[in-house]
């Protein structure tokens, strides 16, 4: 079927009113509801604009726009244009779609975290959809490699959002890899394959003047470009720039590093591969020992898929784990772009939305947690279901659909390129047998480092190691934990226990908690001496606590007590007497081994410099808990691989939803139990994130069940029919 073309500056019109929005973004900074309400409506005529082209682009009309030729040389003259057409229209469809939710996701998650810069921020995603728009209707190499260069460009503020050295560091290294390292080589590769065809336009089904080129070169310009694209889809050894890009604010997280710059090189590659080289040539440039360049481009996919999957199993952080589980799947993609039929072609396209509606729903849902409960780490999340039932529920839906379960979107794509492998092995080469293999066995690695997190959110409870709170308490057992505080027993010790965040001492001194922990801790006298020995007694009504004569020295962990200072009555406790100190020098700090610094050694070197809590200080000298919050944010070491920095954890939550002075991990008491109708009351979370999770769940869902309504799969067909020679089309 030859597309009809049609001259239309609709494509144009799709890129530009982001930029429109971004410029009037800024001008609004002094306003945060106009601000963003310029960002929804942006996001709202993106779409419209590309969803009006849609009918037509199916009927397999083809919409173009032309700047001119700019660029005359040894061939055919090179046009900067923009055209919409089937493949294009796949991409654009979705990313454009994506951003109405991610707009009202980065409104809740930015207000409720009182992020800075939120301006700039803004500005800095509608730029950047804008670059998606370019990269989705490019009409050839130069084209799409002038807008993959710009979307490096406006991401990189995105990245390096916090402003911290870790950001700054991940945004060096984004720009390093994307923009000097995956597009030099497409550059190199576009020069190359102008010389060899004397054009770069796409062609669907391939540039036919490719075929006849020497098959040396030609394999060297589909590598250049192969790679080139793939380092934004994160293939292995270039991946590395993914899972330290997750510093940035979970919303960018979740378009942008699962939608629009890893699916922009994951699109780059479905371009080279239906578009520049086609899946013929593909298929039948040979290299040695047998191998075409479509099994290398798979093999490099199995292995990085497999490879990434085993890396994530070993991931506490859960943004992280999700980081290398995007790396992971976006390997389906590539996997299957390098099978020749129609099934693989077809299952590596539909693996595009797929994909993207439950990793967003994943890094949806870990924002969601962050702000709600600031918990960030696996490890931390026993229980954390009763806390946030639709927000863990979510999650193991996407989970599930990651993992290739009937009825969700990743069993669909999956099951394409599965059957597209094994049709690959029977009709042309056995090597395809083994990558079948390699996705059954992502298939398994999926649910290995995705079930824990399911299991210790709802069958784990915060004060016993596999108890199950959600499935006892429904049968009249105890819906609340039992414990005064799940991070070793006493509220007091917060400090000592949960890794140094010094935010949690602003609960010291509850009378009440210090009762409940008393009786729940029957080492309570343990705990006194550790607390006596690191400073004053928390400020109790009943005055300092006492330990009992004669204290045992096997109470105390790693501590010499022969070393130990003691008062009159052997009590621990450090020598601040003036005639025997220098006041000029810190005081000494008498190690028991139970002192945060111990569990997390860089925060020894917290700067309780100048102007550090003067402004809340109490006439006590202490400082308040806000302060305490600051300090634990900027103490936190370069080996901490949180993945968001957050100078406020309190704003924008009510009382009643949120843990204050919390940072992370059930608060003292256990997680508060928030029944399903509860949660849709909003007292889960604002709806501003919720409402966006479930959307994204319910796409997920919806893709699994009716591929064919929503029109993905539909588009899908339509590109994959009008690419493969007649022999291979549609079976």
């Amino acid at each position: 079927m030859t597309d009809v073309v049609l001259s239309d500056p609709r494509p144009l019109l799709a890129v530009l009113v982001s930029f429109v929005a971004a410029f009037l973004i800024v001008a609004s900074h002094r306003s945060p509801n106009v601000r963003e309400g310029w960002t929804l409506v942006a996001s709202l005529a993106k779409f419209g604009i590309v969803a009006s082209m849609l009918p037509a682009v199916l009927d397999g009309r083809t919409f173009e726009w032309s700047a001119g030729a700019f660029l005359p040389g040894v061939g055919a003259p090179i046009e900067f244009a923009l055209r919409a057409d089937a493949l294009g229209m796949l991409f654009a469809f979705l990313a454009s779609g994506l951003w109405i939710i991610t707009s009202f996701y980065s409104i809740g998650y930015m207000r409720g975290l009182d992020e800075p810069n939120q301006t700039r921020y803004f500005a800095a995603f509608a730029v950047s959809l804008a670059a998606t728009m370019g990269i989705a209707f490019a009409g050839n190499l130069v084209t799409i490699f002038v807008f993959y260069e710009l979307l490096s460009i406006a991401t990189y503020p995105l990245v390096a959002h916090d402003e911290t050295a870790e950001a700054r560091s991940a945004g060096r290294k984004y720009l390093a890899y994307t923009m000097f390292g995956g597009g030099v080589l497409v550059l190199a590769g576009t020069a190359l394959v102008y010389l060899l065809a004397g054009s770069v336009d796409f062609t669907a089904g391939g540039i036919a003047e490719l075929a006849n080129a020497d098959p040396g070169l030609a394999m060297l310009a589909f590598f250049l470009l192969a790679i080139g694209f793939g380092v934004k889809a994160g293939i292995m050894p270039l991946h590395q720039w993914l899972p330290e890009a997750m510093v940035a604010p979970t919303p960018v997280s979740g378009l942008l590093h699962a939608v629009a710059v890893v699916k922009s090189g994951a699109f780059g590659v479905s371009r080279v591969v239906l578009d520049v080289f086609g899946p013929e040539l593909v298929f039948d440039l040979s290299l040695p020992l047998g191998f075409t360049a479509g099994l290398v481009l798979s093999t490099i996919g199995a292995i990085t898929l497999t490879a990434a999957s085993l890396i994530a199993l070993r991931k506490d952080h859960l943004k992280r784990r999700l980081a290398y589980s995007t790396i992971s799947q976006l390997s389906y993609i590539i996997l299957g772009l390098g099978l020749f039929g129609w099934y693989g072609l077809v299952g590596a396209l539909l693996h595009i939305p797929a994909h993207a509606f439950m990793k967003l729903t994943l890094f949806f849902c870990a924002g969601n947690i962050h702000v709600s409960t600031h918990t960030d780490y696996i490890s931390q999340m026993a229980g954390i279901g009763k806390r946030m039932p639709l927000t863990m529920g979510a999650f193991t839906v996407a989970s599930l659909g990651m993992a290739g379960i009937p009825l969700l979107a990743g069993f669909v794509s999956k099951y394409y390129m599965l059957i597209g492998g094994v049709r690959m092995g029977m009709s042309f080469t056995p090597v395809a047998y083994y990558l079948a293999g390699a996705l059954l066995l992502s298939g398994v690695l999926n649910i290995a480092y995705f079930w824990p997190v399911i299991y210790t959110a709802f069958f784990e409870a915060e004060d016993a190691h596999d108890a199950k709170p959600l499935v006892d308490f429904p049968l009249g057992g105890e819906s609340r934990s039992i414990v005064a505080a799940t991070d070793g027993g006493r509220a007091e010790d917060h400090a000592a226990t949960d890794g140094g965040r010094a935010g949690d001492d602003a609960d010291e001194g509850s009378d009440e908690a210090n009762e409940e922990d008393d009786d729940a801790d029957p080492a309570g006298d343990v705990d006194d001496i550790v607390a006596d020995a690191g400073g004053p007694a928390p400020d109790d009504s009943d005055g300092p606590s006492s330990a009992p004569d004669g204290v045992d020295e096997s109470e105390v962990p790693d501590a010499d007590l022969d070393d130990l200072p003691t008062d009159e009555e052997g009590v621990v406790r450090p020598d601040f007497a003036a005639t025997e100190r220098d006041f000029s020098e810190p005081a000494e700090r008498v190690d028991t081994g139970d002192y945060a610094v111990d569990q997390r050694p860089s925060d020894a070197d917290v700067p309780f410099g100048p102007g550090r809590g003067e402004a809340n200080s109490t006439d006590t000298g202490k400082p308040d808990a806000g302060d305490a919050d600051r300090v634990a944010d900027e103490g936190r070491g370069p080996d901490d691989p949180h993945g968001d920095h957050d100078d406020d954890p309190h704003g924008g939550h009510d009382a009643d939803t949120h843990d204050d002075g919390h940072h992370g991990g059930p608060p003292p008491g256990g997680w508060e139990h928030i029944a399903g109708l509860d949660a849709l009351r909003g007292r889960e979370s604002t709806w501003f994130t919720l409402g966006p999770i479930l959307a994204a769940m319910t796409l997920a869902v919806l893709l699994g069940v009716i591929p064919y309504e929503m029109g993905f799969l539909e588009l899908i067909e339509l590109i994959v029919d009008a690419r493969l020679p007649e022999g291979v089309v549609r079976p």
